[in-house]
């Protein structure tokens, strides 16, 4: 089944991710930190389970992302001059892309905390 408004759809979607990557410097710092954890995954053998984790919570940092830029320009095209239900706004959806970050960060060091663990032991106790 082809649905032209599926495909806009899609087309818009892609637009906004392609304007959140270009303007948002945060999503492109997320991104390369994505690079880092893919390749870090590969070398280190994670295993299907724990890409699927990588996953999920890869896809909630940037999704956040992607929703805080768009109550960003939202809220500066509503409200240019500063008030603070707008600060409050920005700052509440900036938040949840912490919160979702720190996840990502608890989900990193359970995956790869025992892996690097393994490989550095060696170093810190020589025999």
């Amino acid at each position: 089944m082809r649905s032209p408004n599926f495909w806009r759809a899609l087309r818009f979607a892609m637009e906004g991710i392609v304007y959140m990557v270009r303007t948002q410097r945060n999503a492109r710092i997320h991104l390369v930190i994505l690079s880092l954890v893919i390749v870090a995954g590969i070398l280190l053998k994670v295993t299907l389970l724990e890409w699927g984790l990588i996953v999920v919570v890869s896809g909630l940092v940037l999704s956040l992302e992607a929703v805080n830029s768009g109550i960003e320009a939202l809220v500066d095209m509503v409200q240019p001059d500063h008030h603070p239900l707008a600060k409050a706004a920005k700052d509440a959806a900036a938040g949840a892309v912490l919160l979702a970050a720190i996840a990502a960060v608890g989900v990193g060091l359970i995956v790869f905390g025992p892996r690097v663990w393994t490989l550095i032991q060696p170093l810190a106790n020589p025999r």
